[in-house]
């Protein structure tokens, strides 16, 4: 099948035609992919500052139709629309038991393990899966507690992105901060998770959201998705405009860059007793630094993976709301591409102008 392959890292993506895909065994699912979000993980995993075994094939939000499923499989049979997540859970570890299944520590035992046949492979030698989904090919296979069945009222390459970026970006507002209606919110960084903690504190009912990003064209559009005041990094000091514009500092601030400098505005920009929430990827090897004095004050930060999701729960719900005319989805994809364009797709993602690109395969819809 085609796929895009990550051979080394750093390095571009390779367009190849001659991917293996196995049959699924116990508990697993083949996936027609018909859309896979390009999202800034795949681009720091291409670019080396995250590490990932290779070759490999990148891509991690998508959506499809089941093509076939092995023994045991209870959640989805073929000819279901499926969304895929990172997320895989066992369902029995401390964590899966006590409500925080996206900290699972019990997922190598849904991997195929030393000695089985890979999922993946070419020419007969194993090509690893890319967070165990690799959705940037023409067929997925996966976990089944990697999946969630969808309605089939939901476009597949919308549906495709709430497999991360929306889950992300709302889960942080819900989940992690679980911030409170009326409170003042900055949301640091308008892409694709941005964006949507910008429409999650419009849908908890915040009393005013400010966006801060360098490039005036996603300023416009989170206000679309909610915000009510924007902050161009670029022209004015970020921390200095947030300040002013509440009278001291927000209750709830988001970072959805992943850089140092970010994170620690995100901290700076709080009023007494506030809650910085990161949730983008900081590389490895680098340090935040934080004045102690602040915390005397009751001021938090936090992390937040992957919107800290029940995906199961979470995901449906998102998409309801999509199709009651609240969640915005059509708004975030900003280009369609196929599946050759994909390194065209993280050169535009460089430039910080796109939300969302999103790969279509062929007579999928």
């Amino acid at each position: 099948m085609r796929a895009a392959l990550l051979a080394s890292a750093p390095g571009d993506l390779e367009i190849i035609d001659d991917l293996q895909v196995d049959k699924p065994r116990s508990r697993e699912v083949l996936i027609r992919t018909a859309a896979a979000g390009v999202c800034h993980s795949d681009l720091l995993y291409a670019q080396g500052k995250f590490r990932t075994r290779t070759p490999t094939v990148l891509g991690h939000e998508a959506a499809g139709i089941v093509e076939a499923v092995g023994d045991e499989v209870t959640q989805v049979k073929p000819g279901d629309r499926a969304i895929t997540c990172i997320s895989l859970f066992c369902g029995a570890c401390e964590y899966c038991l006590t409500g925080r299944p996206v900290l699972c520590v019990g997922t190598r035992m849904l991997r195929r393990g030393k000695g089985e046949q890979p999922r993946l492979s070419r020419g007969g030698d194993m090509v690893w899966p890319f967070l165990e989904v690799s959705a940037f090919a023409e067929q997925m296979l996966v976990h089944e507690n990697a999946v969630v069945r969808v309605d089939a009222d939901v476009p597949l390459d919308r549906a495709a992105l709430v497999g991360c970026a929306v889950t992300t970006g709302l889960g942080a507002v819900f989940n992690t901060a679980k911030i409170q209606p009326g409170s003042t919110v900055a949301v640091i960084g308008c892409g694709g998770v941005g964006l949507n903690a910008v429409q999650g504190a419009r849908l908890a009912g915040a009393g005013r959201i400010i966006a801060i990003d360098r490039v005036a064209s996603k300023l416009d559009l989170a206000r679309d998705f909610g915000a009510t005041d924007g902050v161009n990094a670029g022209e004015v000091e970020a921390v200095e405009a947030v300040r002013e514009l509440t009278g001291g500092g927000v209750h709830y601030s988001f970072e959805a860059i992943g850089a140092k400098p970010t994170t620690e505005q995100a901290f700076a920009m709080l009023r007494p007793g506030g809650v910085a929430t990161v949730i983008g990827m900081i590389p490895p090897g680098t340090k935040v630094e934080l004045p102690g004095v602040e915390f005397m004050y009751e001021k938090r930060i936090q992390g937040s993976l992957m919107g800290s999701n029940r995906f199961r729960v979470d995901m449906p719900r998102y998409l309801d709301l999509y199709l009651q005319g609240r969640l915005k989805l059509d708004e975030l994809v900003s280009n369609r591409l196929d599946l050759a364009q994909v390194n065209e797709a993280f050169a535009e993602m460089r430039t910080g102008q796109v939300a969302r690109s999103v790969i279509t395969f062929d007579g999928v819809s």
